[in-house]
């Protein structure tokens, strides 16, 4: 087997660091221009230098890793903020955009990298940001950041202090981090120069710092310092003040970074326990009649103690990987402000609940679907200004994102204030693409289930803001995908709304235990609204479809056993899992309730074993499988239509 290369690991950790600073960079950056875009007419100094120093930073950390495309842009940017804060240039419109165009192009470019893909071409963006601040020679702000910095220096001498971070330092825990803070403990950091040589990676840090600094006591760690002579002027320090690494990073006393990696290791570990503490129980179950009642209480009150201590690992660990819903709500402004600007409509964004949390692995998978209806929306949903007023609407069309906790749920929801959809435009086109619809008028649900069909759309032609048919058909299987569901409500002239439905987490999860003849099935409890039982003799065959009473109302319902091809003998009753709100309740009919229990979760990539209605597999301690089934999907045929192509 061959040996591990120290140094690549080393540089692939290092380079995982590089992304998610940049991440952080990007963020912060898409936040500022939006608040600066916003107060034009009186930008903030405040936002401007946080813009400055973020551009300032990327482009170092971008210099470190040697990616020149990522460095230049961030360095025109910055020369383009330089010139904004001297007032050699006005923050007009042009300039904005040529900020925002630079920071796509940054985006794609630390992208490229990340996955290897080929480097975008960054000439345009480039020559944008070189004719906004052509007017600026830079020199008066040049000039400010001498006096800055003499001024500072003579209080203190300078240093320059160099780091050479190496596999056998990282192993002692001598990181960057904390020679930055060592640093700052003994002086002020006035810039830091990342370089990529030869040799691998060295840092240099700029540091005011007093005559008797303990460089010397740090050699071993990596750490060189020489006195910079009091007429030099350093090449990356900042103009208009010096930038503290500290300011622009993450501080390392109160937060760690932690490769998700790492967490879901931790969260197998903890499904692991989980297993073993259902076959513990089953054990205890199994010797209960032999043991004397004194000492089984012991056993219980043991076996009680673990399972709480258990429940806490397993929220706390739970906890460590939820993520504000900020995360996804943060890229939309970016994206409404393109599409506003291209589909000429005005629209205006409004964000709730972005402190909302949900498991960072949900996040991920969810961008993609969300970004889709903010796009559908303006296609499909929002009139252009001129028709708004003439119906007696604002010409500045309202797109609303929200999120919330129910339960182990967290709930979005993407609406709009437009003229909703045309039931009667989808149904003549569904049956234009092939598919067959119901007679008659289409409700909601049926809707959903038209526009979700692979191949359905109502435009002829693809543009920037929406695709063409393939688009709901992957968001509604990626949530299904997830664990959740998707809902439409919709009304003509008044909007558009999607409510989605997730599980906290995909880990761990409390589910019920069902059997449907001599199988054994969970059912995640956070898409149950709630069990009853029902008479057998009650259930009602209408047509081809069956029906119960459910709180004086008739739902459908199907047959767990009979959706698996299973032989299970008649029961005089049988318990109803309801699922669904409104026109969309319905119910599935198992045999038996065997109780509530926490599982873990194994999802099914492979898609040659993936079935419609299963999530997934679990083991409940006995070393036998039971499939995860996902009622809304199952219970679907009981809603009596789904969209199938046309024969021929």
């Amino acid at each position: 087997m061959p040996e591990r290369d120290p140094h690549a690991d080393f540089v692939g950790a290092f380079m995982d660091d590089y992304f998610a600073e940049c991440d952080e960079h990007l963020q912060a950056v898409r936040t500022n221009l939006l608040a600066l875009e916003s107060s034009a007419d009186a930008p903030s100094p405040a936002v401007i230098e946080e813009l400055f120093r973020s551009f300032h930073s990327l482009k170092g950390i971008s210099a470190m890793v040697d990616l020149r495309e990522a460095e230049q842009l961030a360095h025109e940017m910055e020369s383009c903020l330089r010139a904004v804060r001297a007032h050699d240039v006005d923050l007009s419109t042009p300039v904005v955009d040529a900020l925002v165009a630079g920071v796509h192009a940054l985006d794609e470019v630390i992208a490229a990298r990340r996955s290897g893909a080929a480097m975008p071409v960054i000439s345009a963006p480039l020559s944008r940001l070189a004719v906004v601040s052509a007017s600026s020679t830079g020199s008066t702000s040049r000039t400010v950041a001498s006096q800055t910095i003499g001024t500072d220096a003579a209080r203190q001498p300078l240093w320059k202090v160099t780091f050479s971070p190496s596999p056998e330092l990282v192993a002692r825990g001598v990181k960057v981090d904390a020679i930055r803070a060592r640093l700052a403990e003994i002086g002020r950091i006035e810039s830091v120069a990342p370089r990529v040589d030869a040799g691998g990676i060295t840092f240099e840090f700029l540091v005011a710092a007093p005559e008797d600094a303990p460089f010397t006591a740090w050699t071993a760690d990596g750490v060189a310092a020489e006195r910079v002579p009091e007429t030099a002027e350093p090449a990356d320090a900042v103009p208009g003040g010096p930038v503290h690494l500290a300011e622009t990073a993450v501080q390392a006393g109160n937060f760690v970074r932690v490769d998700l990696a790492r967490l879901d290791d931790l969260m197998r570990l903890v499904g692991e326990l989980v297993v073993s503490r259902a076959r513990l129980e089953d054990a205890l179950a199994r010797i209960e009649r032999f043991t004397p009642p004194e000492e089984w209480r012991t056993l219980q009150d043991h076996s009680g103690s673990i399972e709480r201590y258990l429940r806490d690992l397993r929220e706390g660990v739970m906890r460590v990987r939820l993520v504000p819903v900020g995360e996804i709500f943060r890229r939309i402004p970016f994206v409404v402000r393109d599409l506003a600007r291209d589909s000429g409509k005005k629209l205006r964004l409004e964000l709730e609940g972005q402190t909302t949390e949900i498991d960072k692995f949900l996040i991920e998978r969810m961008v993609d679907p969300v970004l889709h209806l903010v796009r559908n929306a303006v296609s499909h949903g929002i009139e252009p200004p001129e028709a708004r007023i003439r119906a007696g609407k604002s010409p500045e069309a309202a797109i609303r994102l929200r999120a919330s906790t129910i339960g182990e749920s967290v709930v979005l929801e993407v609406s709009d204030d437009g003229r909703g959809l045309d039931a009667v435009a989808i149904a003549r086109r569904a049956r234009e693409n092939g598919i067959a619809v119901p007679d008659g008028p289409l409700d909601a649900r049926v809707m959903l289930d038209v526009i979700s069909a692979p191949g359905f759309s109502t435009r002829d032609e693809a543009d920037r803001v929406s695709g063409r048919g393939v688009g709901m058909a992957v968001v509604r299987d990626t949530i299904q995908d997830l664990g959740g569901t998707l809902t439409l409500t919709t009304a003509p002239g008044e909007g558009t709304t999607f409510r989605i439905v997730l599980p906290l987490t995909l880990a761990i999860a409390d589910a019920l235990i069902v059997h449907a003849g001599d199988r054994v099935f969970a059912v995640p409890q956070s898409a149950v609204r709630e069990v009853g039982e029902v008479d057998s003799a009650a259930i009602r065959a209408v047509e081809n479809n069956e029906l119960v009473t459910h709180r004086g109302e008739a739902i459908p319902v199907v047959r767990l056993a009979r959706l698996f091809g299973i032989d299970a003998p008649p029961r005089p009753r049988l318990h109803v899992i309801v699922v669904g709100t409104g026109r969309a309740t319905s119910g599935i009919l198992v045999d038996r309730i065997a109780g509530q229990r926490e599982i873990v979760v194994k999802t099914l990539k492979d898609p040659l074993v993936k079935v419609p209605g299963v999530t997934g597999a679990t083991e409940l301690g006995d070393g036998k499988l039971v499939l995860i089934v996902e009622p809304s999907a199952l219970a679907r045929p009981a809603r009596g239509w789904a969209p199938v192509r046309a024969a021929g």
